[in-house]
C-alpha cells in the first residue's frame, strides 16, 4: 500500500457509464478510492452500499468516491444500477492502477492462496496526497471509518 504522505499516483480509468475519469482532475476536495474484488459480491455489496448509506454525509464532506475493481464497464453498470450506487465505479481489467497502489497480492480462500485484488482504501487529500490508507478494509465498517477520517483533514 502507499504510505501516508506520498502522491496519490495519477490514473484515468472509464466508471460504470464509459466515461473517463481522471484522479487529478478532482484535486480540491477529498478523494476515497477504494478496491474491492468483485461487482455484487456479498462483502463488494455490503461496501458499496455502505457508502450509498451515508451518501448524504459524503457529499456533506466534499468528498468524492472511487471504487475500483478489475470488472468491465458493463458489469459496474448493472452493479450500481441493481443497488442504486451514488458514486462512481472504474473498471481496470488490466490491474495496472490496483498494482500501483499495492491492492493487488496474495489472498487465501477455504484454504487455497491465489492472487486478487485486496480489498483496500486510499484517502487522497484535497492536494493530491495520501491522507489515510486502510490495508484492509472491513466492508461494514468502511463508511463510517472514511468519514471520520475525512473529518479530520
Amino acid at each position: 500500500m502507499l504510505e501516508v504522505g506520498t502522491a496519490a499516483p495519477d490514473f484515468t480509468l472509464p466508471d460504470q457509464d464509459g466515461t473517463e475519469v481522471q484522479l487529478s482532475a478532482l484535486r480540491g476536495q477529498p478523494v476515497l478510492v477504494y478496491f474491492y474484488p468483485r461487482d455484487d459480491t456479498s462483502g463488494c455489496t455490503t461496501q458499496a452500499c455502505g457508502i450509498r448509506d451515508q451518501w448524504r454525509e459524503f457529499e456533506e464532506a466534499g468528498a468524492a468516491v472511487l471504487g475500483i475493481s478489475p470488472d468491465p464497464v458493463d458489469s459496474h453498470a448493472r452493479f450500481a444500477a441493481k443497488h442504486d450506487l451514488p458514486h462512481r465505479l472504474l473498471a481496470d481489467p488490466d490491474t495496472e492502477v490496483i498494482r500501483s497502489y499495492g491492492a493487488w497480492g496474495r489472498k487465501s480462500m477455504y484454504g487455497k492462496e491465489y492472487e486478487g485484488v485486496i480489498r483496500s482504501s486510499v484517502l487522497v487529500d484535497a492536494e493530491g496526497s495520501v491522507a489515510a490508507v486502510w490495508p484492509k478494509v472491513q466492508p461494514q465498517r468502511h463508511a463510517d471509518a472514511v468519514l471520520t477520517a475525512i473529518a479530520q483533514l
